[in-house]
Parts: structure tokens; sequence; C-alpha cells
């Protein structure tokens, strides 16, 4: 799901992705930001160190790469705030060891923050149920679309780049089949034991859009 470093840079279409993806990440982190208040540093401290640790086996698939992202368990639990966790932890990665640099930061940080922020509303209800299957059912469909829809951007994002990386963008969206069944899985039993053992985590609603207009509670 990483775009490696040069691959948008090379061609003009790549080049306005690059733009349009930091753009987007500028304005989802900022947005974050607003909303993370001091109790929500530690969580979004934990799922940032859990997204690094998780996307630290790569497989690549030509100018792209395979792995798992826990996009749907810290939509769920961080709203927006899923923004600058993934950006903390792509920076580590760029730093310590990934083929992704600087320049790929914003657009990687979007494929895989915007899903979490689009699983949020369409998945909170669900895992804020009392019960317990729909709590399970919610957390799988989370964490499966959260992957389904980064691989779509990723390979929305090289098909912009140019004719040469359409055959890959068809590659990296079928690898990413089997990863989104094994990403909903962890992500669904997750958050069942949360449901069991820290309701309140899942309990707590966000400002849309850091205005002051949402739930609490």
């Amino acid at each position: 799901m990483h775009i490696y470093e040069g691959i948008l840079s090379a061609t003009t279409g790549g080049r306005e992705v690059l733009v349009a993806g930091t753009l987007v990440a500028a304005v989802g982190t900022a947005i974050g930001l607003r909303q993370l208040d001091y109790e929500r540093i530690p969580r979004t401290a934990l799922l940032s160190a859990a997204f690094f640790v998780a996307s630290m086996i790569q497989i690549p698939v030509g100018p792209s790469s395979v792995h798992l992202v826990l996009g749907g368990l810290m939509g769920l639990v961080l709203g927006w705030s899923a923004f600058p966790a993934v950006l903390c932890g792509l920076v580590l990665q760029a730093v310590f060891y990934s083929p992704t640099g600087l320049t790929t930061l914003g657009v990687n940080t979007t494929i895989m923050a915007l899903p979490a922020v689009i699983c949020y509303y369409l998945f909170r209800p669900g895992v804020r149920s009392g019960r317990l299957p729909v709590v399970f059912i919610a957390g799988f469909a989370a964490g499966a679309t959260a992957i389904l829809l980064g691989a779509m951007l990723s390979a929305g994002a090289l098909v912009l780049a140019g004719k040469e990386f359409h055959t890959a963008a068809g590659l990296l969206l079928a690898a990413h089949l089997p990863v989104a069944l094994l990403e909903g899985l962890i992500t669904a039993n997750v958050l069942v034991l949360v449901r069991k053992v820290r309701p309140e985590v899942l309990g707590e609603g966000i400002r849309d859009w850091g205005l002051g207009i949402g739930e609490k509670g």
C-alpha cells in the first residue's frame, strides 16, 4: 500500500497526485490535531506504534507494497486523529527503514488515513452496540473496508501516474484481497476485546471537523 519514493515524481500526472495527496494529508492532520486533547494522546500514540509495527512487514508488489495497516481500528478509535497517528508512523518508517521517503509522505498518509476516517463514519454506530456479534461484524467490515479503500486509492494514484503502472495497479488491488480478510478478522477480535474490558474507548464521540459539532458520551 506504500507507494515507493520516486515513482510518482517521474511523471506529470504523478506529481499532481503527490500535491493532491499532500494537501489532503495536511488538512486531515490539522483536523486530527485539533481534536487531539490530552485524553486522546495515549491511545493515539499506542495505535500509531501498532501501525508502525504492523506495516513493517511489507511484500513488494511492483512500485508499491502489501502489508497490514490497522486502518479500520485506528479510524473507529481515533476518528480524524488517525491522520496524525499515521503520519507519525510513516515519518519513523521513512527515517529508519522504509523505501518510501519524504516526497510520498503526504500521499501515503492520505492512502492509509482517509479510509480510516471514512470507516469511522460508516461503522462507528455498530461498534458502539451493546451486542458483541454486532461489534464483531462492524469491526470486520471496518478492517476489510479500510484496506480495500486504501488499495483503491493507491492503485488510483498509480493509474494517474501513467499507463506503465496500470498492470501494477491491478496486481496491487488483487494482492490486497486476502489482506483485507486478515485485517478484518484482527480488527473484529480486537474491538470485541476492547468492548469487554474498556468500553469507554469506543463510547466517546468525536467533534465533526473539529468545530464542536457531534456527540460526547
